[in-house]
């Protein structure tokens, strides 16, 4: 079976977010001193003794109140709840019992789950044991005084909750997986995105600008395929960002393209190609990511005819030219247009990323290359000369080109040569990266005997 769930609730700012950064053993969830920040569920993997598991935390549980964003982080919660092995129910041991915690015990009551009483904030150890006494009155089992911050009690928690995890030998590791970011501005459709993949609600939907703020992760399996979808918060221009959730949640949207596979580059059909866009397209291309655009929101262009897509698709890629590689799809993310093919493009471009060619394949490209156009010669009469090439790594393709001197080949020529491996080989949805690498005569033919060798 696959790894067990462990869903983390309980009401706003009682330390669940620092609790499951605790147990994750890295900062990845969001902190800060302020009700509602977390609004979806995020999953993190945790271990304890011979146990590994994912945690869910989820969204701070407010039952009077059913204005903006309340209803859909209750719908989360009761989400994490479902696909759980047993609950871990935190409550704020410096605030004591509130009505509010008597509230969802009530409702936890009903889900017929293992319930654990965490009782936070209980730095001191003299203290700790009568803070969590009161919780007793929820009749929900033992509370256990604990520490997110400082580790305090945790260990007690914990071993109480693997009794109700199944045996460590019969959860199957997970296997490989494609990892895609989903990024793009607020507002672009990112989250609707993953809910069409899904055919569920699994990310919070509104159309108030930075609604997702954690990267959030999830799992996809098609045929004999998994994908590990990563949602993330809409990105907006430096200058408009205050420190607070929205900035953690963009350093967030960075973690996630840099531990990604493939991006999909989300665009907005109605606003086009933004100079935002740009900025993070090229911060896909730095990463050395693959990438496919992604134009949503199609059905909501008015006035389409036979041209329509083919003058959008000229425009995004006179605008994106840098992405000359990455195929554009055009998806409604709303009706479910075309978001299936999206996979088969992502399929694609992974393989190409971790794609490796042989120095012969890659030596008869160039002499083809350097036959059709000859490398340039400088006004000294001092013409460059690619003595051989090699591919040194993936992810992405890294080619070094040894030649007699980098200076005299001019970016021209670079981009002809990048194009006679496309054209070649393909490598569609990756970036591919060329070093010109100077090398006089004699050392290049002893690294091209050391490399036939290999």
């Amino acid at each position: 079976m696959p790894l067990p769930i462990v869903a983390i609730v309980g009401r706003p700012n009682v330390g669940k977010s620092a609790f499951v950064n605790r147990l994750a053993g890295q900062q990845d969830a969001i902190v800060y001193d302020q009700p509602g920040v977390t609004r979806d569920r995020t999953y993190r993997r945790a271990f304890w003794r011979d146990h590994e598991f994912n945690v869910v935390d989820t969204g701070g549980l407010v039952f009077e109140d059913n204005t903006e964003f309340l209803p859909l982080i209750r719908q989360q919660a009761l989400l994490a709840i479902s696909q759980s092995q047993a609950v871990i129910f935190m409550v704020d041991g410096q605030d004591g019992l509130t009505a509010a915690d008597e509230q969802i015990a009530d409702w936890l009551r009903q889900q017929n789950i293992p319930i654990l009483v965490a009782v936070n904030k209980c730095e001191s150890p003299d203290l700790g044991l009568s803070q969590a006494a009161e919780f007793w009155e929820l009749g929900i089992g033992e509370p256990f005084p604990i520490s997110g911050i400082h580790g305090n009690g945790t260990g007690e928690l914990l071993d109480i909750l693997v009794q109700h995890l199944p045996a460590p030998e019969t959860v199957t590791e997970a296997e490989d997986e494609i990892k895609i970011a989903i990024i793009g501005r607020p507002n672009v459709g990112k989250s609707s995105l993953l809910n069409a993949f899904l055919g569920e609600q699994r990310s919070i939907v509104s159309p108030i600008a930075g609604t997702t703020r954690d990267a959030i992760d999830t799992q996809v399996i098609r045929g004999d395929r998994k994908y590990r979808l990563i949602d993330t918060a809409g990105i907006r221009r430096k200058r408009s960002v205050n420190y607070g959730p929205e900035f953690f949640g963009i350093n967030r949207a960075f973690k996630a393209i840099n531990r990604s596979d493939v991006v999909l580059m989300v665009i907005d059909a109605l606003e086009g190609v933004t100079d935002q866009d740009q900025k993070l397209a090229h911060r896909a291309v730095e990463e050395g990511r693959g990438c496919i655009i992604v134009v949503n929101k199609w059905d909501a262009v008015e006035d389409k005819d036979s041209y329509t897509i083919y003058e959008y698709t000229e425009k995004v890629r006179s605008q994106l030219y840098f992405l000359d590689y990455a195929p554009l799809i055009f998806v409604s993310a709303l009706t479910g247009q075309r978001v299936a093919k999206i996979l088969d493009q992502v399929d694609i471009a992974a393989e190409q990323h971790v794609r490796r060619v042989t120095t012969s394949v890659i030596n008869e490209i160039i002499e083809d290359a350097v036959a059709w156009h000859s490398p340039p010669t400088s006004r000294q009469g001092k013409q460059g000369r690619i003595y051989y090439g090699t591919q040194v790594s993936s992810q992405p393709p890294t080619i070094v080109l040894f030649v007699n001197d980098p200076k005299r080949f001019n970016d021209n020529y670079r981009r002809y040569i990048e194009r006679q491996f496309r054209e070649s080989l393909g490598f569609t949805g990756t970036p591919l990266r060329l070093i010109w690498r100077g090398k006089n005569q004699r050392e290049v033919e002893r690294s091209l005997n050391r490399a036939t060798k290999v």
